[in-house]
C-alpha cells in the first residue's frame, strides 16, 4: 500500500499532470507535493484549495443523502467524493480521502487541459485515494 510520496509520484504519471499534492483541509497545509505548483507556491495553493475543499466538504446541501450536514465522522466516507475546477488551460481535481481517523485530507491534481484526460484522472485518483496509507 503506497504512502504519500508514492501516491503523488503515481499521480504525476497521468497524462497532462503538472503537479499533485495531499492537503489537510482543516489546517490548510500540504502534507506532500510534487511537480509544479499552480501560482508557483505549494503552501499558498494548499491554503487556497483547503478553503475551497472545506466549504464543499462541510456543505449540507452537497452532502450525500443520510449524512448530517456534511459532518465527517472518524472512519466514515467524506460527504463529497471529488471536486473539479476548470480554467482556460487546466483542470484541478480534488479527491477527498477516507481515513481511519478524521477524513480531512484530499489529493489535489493539476492537469494540463490540452494533454490531460479528466475521466482517466478521476478514476486513477479514486484508486490512489483508496490505497493511500497515511501515518
Amino acid at each position: 500500500m503506497p504512502g504519500i510520496d508514492e501516491s503523488l509520484l503515481e499521480a504525476m504519471r497521468l497524462p497532462g499532470a503538472r503537479g499533485a499534492s495531499l492537503v489537510d483541509w482543516i489546517s490548510g497545509l500540504a502534507l506532500g507535493a510534487v511537480g509544479e505548483a499552480p501560482g508557483g507556491d505549494w503552501e499558498a495553493t494548499a491554503a487556497e484549495t483547503a478553503e475551497l475543499g472545506r466549504h464543499v466538504a462541510e456543505s449540507g446541501s452537497l452532502a450525500a443523502a443520510g449524512t448530517a450536514g456534511g459532518t465527517v465522522e472518524p472512519g466514515k466516507e467524506p460527504p463529497v467524493e471529488d471536486l473539479i475546477a476548470t480554467t482556460g488551460d487546466a483542470y484541478h481535481l480534488l479527491r477527498f480521502v477516507s481515513t481511519p481517523f478524521d477524513s480531512t485530507v484530499f489529493l489535489h491534481l493539476w492537469l494540463d487541459r490540452n494533454d490531460g484526460n479528466l475521466a482517466l484522472a478521476r478514476i486513477r485518483l479514486a484508486e490512489m485515494a483508496d490505497r493511500l496509507v497515511l501515518g
